[in-house]
């Protein structure tokens, strides 16, 4: 059975800041170079990012406009699910959990039709409730997941997510953070079952050369 992140609903004040968020994301995508490195220091242990500025650019600025406002620090991954029949692959998702105080308007959908990217181990990528609306969240794979690629021959909402993005060190921690215990209680929908008791602390989110 497929399953897929899940993000919170946007609101209308959201979506009416997302002129001047994609005006800031454009001037920050103008000073991304490729590829660009990111350092995640959990409280599991470090991942390392590499960046897809060339194939993702307003998917990457955006991530960095986080990084660079510092404000992943503090932040953590909630979300561990796991693919049934196959529990240790599945998806690790991490973010803000929309905190109106932190995050910015939401971004315009790079689909893995446009960037020529795709959801295997290790890719990095954003949730998302409709294209469009992918602002903080995001979530790594753990083991390939073909699924969350556009499907244009697909029915509905067929766009996957915005892959950006790959982790170069620390697929054991992420690993390690999926096997995390969770909550039979907490989350809704889809999630419920999923989120991490405890969260996961992203002590700090840098850039590195």
């Amino acid at each position: 059975m497929k399953a897929a992140p899940e993000m919170f609903a946007v609101t209308k004040r959201a979506f009416l800041g997302l002129v001047g968020a994609m005006a800031a994301v454009r001037a920050t995508a103008q000073s991304v170079s490729a590829p660009s490195r990111v350092r995640l220091e959990t409280a599991a242990g470090v991942i390392v990012l590499e960046l897809a500025a060339d194939g993702a650019p307003i998917t990457t600025a955006n991530f960095l406009r986080y990084v660079g406002d510092k404000r992943f620090d503090g932040a953590s991954f909630y979300r561990a699910m796991k693919n049934a029949g196959a529990p240790d692959t599945g998806l690790v998702q991490g973010g803000l959990g929309n905190d109106p105080a932190k995050v910015f308007a939401p971004i315009a959908h790079e689909s893995t039709t446009q960037t020529g990217l795709s959801h295997k181990d290790g890719t990095i990528s954003m949730a998302r409730y409709a294209p469009g609306s992918a602002a903080s969240e995001f979530f790594i794979c753990v083991g390939d997941q073909p699924y969350l690629d556009a499907d244009p021959s697909a029915p509905g909402d067929n766009l996957g997510f915005a892959a950006f993005g790959r982790v170069t060190e620390g697929m054991d921690v992420a690993r390690k953070i999926l096997a995390s215990p969770v909550s039979a209680t907490q989350g809704e929908g889809a999630m419920k079952g999923q989120m991490l008791e405890p969260v996961v602390a992203i002590i700090e989110a840098r850039r590195v050369s």
